[in-house]
């Protein structure tokens, strides 16, 4: 693979995006060392969810690894249509592979948001708009997934059973929570003028990027099918889990259980969602009409399928490519 030229702006670019080569090695060897460490702390999780598979119907587990597989095509069709410059379709879609490593090993987003960035600033697109197109990507795909799972309980207004899910009276008290957060960060952007200047400066750049990619067809047509298709193949892999299992609940309602609980998790900053999203999982599919014992079960086995089967080869495509400089 032949390694992409830097830009000669990139010196005035900061120290994270900039790697010297004597770091290079380290950081190959880093993803590694993260999966050994994530897999020694669920080893118990590992070998429950493998048990799992073995009773499974493989029909199904093949079309659940397919979905899996095509997710990352999803990705990268969004990531093309979030940004004007035509981005190396190989190398792009080989850094979806990877970031998803990344993604699981770090702090929900900022796995994939970091490789992405790199990716796109080694390939020659200004740091701003290589940000401001970050930024689309994950407004359109929050977007996304929140119209489908509004669409679907229209249609499907019995899917979830959520009597019980939200204790009394704590609904008011997050309210606020939510209310106190953002008028706190109001009140910073108004009081710190060079945080204000930073991020309107920021806006400015979003939203020029945002008209440019739709002025052309074929990106906004990449950015929201692609945005639209990457949730619904993830649900699509859980129903296909949960046919294997024999869970006795529809695929639409499994699919808008899953949905909903990805939802609910997205703004807890732990690496990948590693323990919160099965567990939200499970409780969706409670909340949808499964029993308890089938219900965890999918869930550890759909978890070893799209988290932990693919994490060692994406962690070493990581490395490969902070290696090859393409990212």
């Amino acid at each position: 693979m032949t390694a992409v030229r830097l830009p000669r702006a990139l010196p005035r670019l900061p120290r994270l995006l900039t790697l010297r080569p004597a770091v290079r090695p380290v950081l190959c060897l880093i993803p590694l060392a993260l999966v050994l460490v994530v897999a020694v702390r669920h080893r118990s999780v590992l070998a429950e969810g493998f048990g799992h598979l073995r009773s499974a119907e493989w029909p199904w587990l093949v079309a659940a690894a397919a979905a899996t597989c095509l997710t990352w095509v999803a990705a990268a069709v969004t990531r093309q249509g979030a940004v004007m410059e035509r981005l190396p379709a190989v190398r792009l879609l080989a850094t979806q592979f990877a970031a998803g490593a990344a993604n699981h090993l770090l702090p929900t987003g900022l796995g994939a948001g970091a490789v992405n960035l790199r990716f796109m600033t080694v390939c020659g697109v200004p740091l701003a708009r290589s940000s401001a197109a970050l930024a689309l990507y994950l407004l359109a795909e929050a977007v996304a997934r929140l119209t489908l799972l509004v669409g679907l309980l229209i249609a499907f207004p019995d899917a979830l059973r959520v009597d019980g899910l939200i204790p009394d009276g704590a609904l008011g008290p997050l309210l606020i929570g939510v209310g106190v957060a953002l008028c706190a960060a109001l009140a910073v952007l108004a009081l710190v003028r060079r945080l204000r200047t930073a991020v309107l400066s920021f806006l400015r750049t979003a939203f020029g990027e945002a008209r440019s990619v739709h002025t052309r067809p074929s990106r906004a047509l990449a950015l929201w099918g692609g945005s639209l298709a990457f949730p619904l193949l993830q649900a699509a892999g859980l129903a296909s889990v949960g046919r294997a299992l024999g869970l006795p609940v529809s695929p639409t309602h499994m699919m808008i259980a899953y949905l909903a609980a990805t939802i609910a998790v997205a703004m807890v900053p732990t690496p990948g969602g590693l323990g919160l999203v099965e567990a939200a999982l499970i409780v969706a599919l409670v909340a949808a009409g499964g029993p308890v014992a089938v219900a965890t079960a999918v869930v550890l086995a759909y978890r070893i399928i799209t988290v932990w089967v693919p994490l060692l080869p994406g962690a070493l495509t990581l490395g490969a490519l902070v290696r090859w400089k393409v990212i």
